[in-house]
């Protein structure tokens, strides 16, 4: 009976995460909250343009077969977004009721102007990796947005064309 019970208990978690909230939300969470809590966590808190950018990169991967169908499916991607990304506290009020501000113009249709649907990756500003393949088109809200692209196709140098001039 016991293990019957905790099985009862695991089943929901368990299909949550593999199915990344599509069919089951995670401690009840809509999609506004999921986008909310992305982009509160990944953007500074401080930034709207960022918190735009965030939630920009969850609806192209949301649009693309090769991610989650679900915003929650996208942000409760293993590895994606900050660790506790989908249970951790969010403290800050001001910065909360932004986050949930954008969330609500994303879910409406709203985009970051300068990403294109292939932008659906970014990292923390600052850092830069070896990947030939990272071709950046945004800082905003301490990130740095990026689409795949191959390599060899373009340069991340501002400067380049003026070699031409």
């Amino acid at each position: 009976m016991a293990g019957s019970l905790k099985l009862l208990f695991a089943a929901p978690m368990l299909l949550s995460l593999v199915a990344g909230c599509a069919t089951f939300s995670l401690g009840g969470l809509s999609s506004r909250d999921c986008l909310a809590r992305a982009m509160y966590f990944e953007s500074n808190r401080s930034s709207e343009e960022g918190m735009l950018a965030v939630g920009t990169v969850v609806m192209n991967r949301v649009a693309d077969k090769r991610y989650p169908q679900s915003v929650c499916g996208v942000v409760g991607q293993k590895n994606q977004f900050a660790p506790g990304v989908l249970s951790k506290k969010m403290t800050e009020k001001r910065s909360a009721a932004m986050a949930y501000s954008v969330a609500d113009q994303v879910l409406r249709g709203a985009r970051h102007p300068t990403l294109s649907r292939d932008v659906k990756h970014f990292h923390t500003a600052g850092y830069r990796f070896s990947y030939n393949n990272m071709f950046y088109v945004l800082e905003a809200g301490g990130n740095n947005f990026y689409e795949k692209r191959k390599a060899g196709t373009f340069t991340n140098d501002p400067f380049a064309a003026l070699a031409y001039w």
